[in-house]
Formats: C-alpha cells, sequence, structure tokens
C-alpha cells in the first residue's frame, strides 16, 4: 500500500506560539523541544498533558504534532488533489488545537511556548526521525485503532524499540494531578552501563519535580530463594553495593534529591511492577544486563511497557 507524502502546518491560536518548521536543527541541545504525537484519541490527549507539564519542567518548547496520512494504493496518486486533502487538513487542525487546550490546561498560568504541526506523512518513521532532533518524544500507549484494553498501540510500540531520544508512554492517566505529583520517581537499575543512561534522567526528574527517588536493583531474574541459606546475605550485600555503585556519581550531582535504595531477589519487571503503583514516573534503561548492543528493547523494558499504567520512560543512550 502506498501513502501520500505531502505536509502541512498551522499557526497555532494561542498567543507566543509559533509555525513548526520542517527543517529543525539535528543537534540536540539544551533547547531542544518535547515532542507528543497525538490522533484524537483519549490516550494521545493524556499524552499531550504530561508533555506539557514535563516542557515547563524543561523550560523548552511543547510540539504538538499529527499525522493524517492516507493511504492511496486504491487510484493513481494525482486523482488525489488538494479538495481532498482539506477535510483531513481541517481534523488535523481540530486534533492539534484540541491538544494545545489541553496542555494549556494541565500547566496553567505558565510561559508555555507550544509549535503545532499536521502533517501527511506516515507518523512513525516521521517520529523516529524527529526523534534525533528533540529533548523527548511522548506518546499515548493506545491509539484510535486500538481495540482491546491494555494492547499497545503500533506507533508506541514502535517508537520505543527505534527512537533515539528518551521515549515517555502515557497510559490512561498523566498522573498530573496534586496527589501523583508528591509521588516518587522510581527508577530501575541493573548495575550495568546500560542503565546509566536511565539513572542520570530519572534523578533529574527527580529534581525538577522536587520529590524522592526510589532506585531499585532486583538481582535475580527468578522468583524465591535461589542460593543456599548461608550464601544469601551475601549476595544481598553484593546487591546493594553494587546499587551504591551505581547511584554514586550521579547522587553527587543532585544533593537535593532524597534517595531510597531497593535490592530485591524477585524478578525486575514483577520488582518494578509492584513499586510503581506508588510512583508518578517509572524509568528504565532500553535494555538491561542481559542485552546487547545491538538489541532494541530488553525484555524487562518491553514487558513493562505492556503492563505498568503509571506514566513510563525508556532510556537509550543516543
Amino acid at each position: 500500500m502506498r501513502y501520500l507524502s505531502a505536509s502541512t502546518s498551522m499557526i497555532a491560536a494561542s498567543k507566543g506560539q509559533v509555525m513548526a518548521t520542517g527543517n529543525s536543527a539535528r543537534t540536540v541541545g539544551s533547547n531542544a523541544p518535547v515532542l507528543v504525537a497525538v490522533d484524537g484519541s483519549a490516550s494521545s490527549y493524556q499524552a499531550a498533558a504530561w508533555a506539557a507539564v514535563e516542557a515547563t519542567l524543561h523550560d523548552c518548547r511543547l510540539r504538538i504534532f499529527t499525522s493524517m496520512a492516507i493511504p492511496s494504493g486504491y487510484g493513481p496518486a494525482n486523482t488525489v488533489t488538494e479538495t481532498h486533502l482539506e477535510p483531513l487538513r481541517a481534523e488535523g487542525q481540530r486534533i492539534v488545537a484540541e491538544a494545545t487546550r489541553i496542555a494549556r490546561t494541565a500547566a496553567p498560568g505558565k510561559h508555555l511556548l507550544i509549535d503545532t504541526e499536521v502533517g501527511f506523512d506516515l507518523v512513525t518513521p516521521t517520529l523516529i526521525e524527529r526523534s534525533h532532533q528533540v529533548r523527548m518524544l511522548v506518546v499515548g500507549s493506545r491509539g484510535i485503532g486500538a481495540f482491546q484494553r491494555g494492547l499497545l498501540g503500533s506507533v508506541s510500540t514502535a517508537v520505543t524499540h527505534h527512537a533515539r531520544c528518551p521515549v515517555a508512554v502515557i497510559h490512561t492517566s498523566a498522573s498530573i494531578d496534586p496527589i501523583s505529583a508528591e509521588q516518587p520517581v522510581l527508577v530501575g537499575v541493573d548495575g550495568t552501563d546500560n542503565s546509566m543512561p536511565a539513572v542520570n534522567l530519572a534523578f533529574e526528574e527527580a529534581a525538577r519535580r522536587k520529590v524522592e527517588l526510589i532506585a531499585l536493583h532486583a538481582w535475580s531474574d527468578t522468583s524465591g530463594p535461589s542460593l543456599p541459606v548461608d550464601g544469601w546475605d551475601a549476595a544481598r550485600e553484593s546487591a546493594a553495593a553494587v546499587l551504591a555503585e551505581s547511584l554514586a556519581g550521579t547522587s553527587e550531582h543532585y544533593p537535593e534529591v532524597r534517595v531510597r535504595r531497593i535490592v530485591t531477589a524477585d524478578r525486575p519487571v514483577r520488582s518494578l511492577l509492584d513499586e510503581s503503583a506508588r510512583a508518578q514516573l517509572v524509568v528504565v534503561g532500553s535494555h538491561g544486563r542481559g542485552g546487547f548492543a545491538g538489541m532494541l528493547l530488553g525484555s524487562t523494558s518491553n514487558a513493562l511497557l505492556h503492563s505498568v499504567e503509571t506514566p513510563f520512560i525508556v532510556v537509550r543512550d543516543r
């Protein structure tokens, strides 16, 4: 199936918003925006709300993007004219306008600059390409096409596997209410270099949100004791030392962040899933101690992606 490729942008109605451009700088700097993809679904609007708060925390621009790509496999491409595209463009503008309203509501009184863009390129490759240029990519867990509760949308799955920036997946709640905003940030630490980008980002998020950081290290990949009783204490002490070493360098840069360490012998997925119920944000690396450089997404990250209801960030080294 072929798709039409065209693009259009709109100027947001609110004062201070500017038109998105297609030729953004390739280098990701301190002013790089947060990019959120919306499609008119409830999940994507929750993503817009979370992304607005995230952009204000980092004092950067929020970019709201929607794709109205349509299939063109049912006839010559030149039969699709501007007249045919206009209703789609209008619908796209309605979607980004609603997402902008929700973003403003989520971050009231904040000086938040918002770009909006309605495109006609395929959404997944567009987002992956943009991931080289943005601070963070934010998506909803399920799009309009999702038909089963708990099913992760195809776009969400693809970008978490292939994006080159941190990807935040927002499920049924953006966790930006006053109660959730007081809850800690949770990060999974496996003791390898693979988890260090996640540790660094989690510290920054906790510092900006002014909340506690929970650093969890699960040193067993099986449930229940797998060591003789006389070796249990030594193994636990060794795991605690691994966690402390993993946190040492970054914690020095964020002395204001209170850290609570959890060492468990349970499976990482189960441990993080249980603790996520008491967190406002979960942060993990893209692949863990069993991964390798070419792995797209580790088993723990992938499993949590499909099960955690808390806003969830997958971090890989650029």
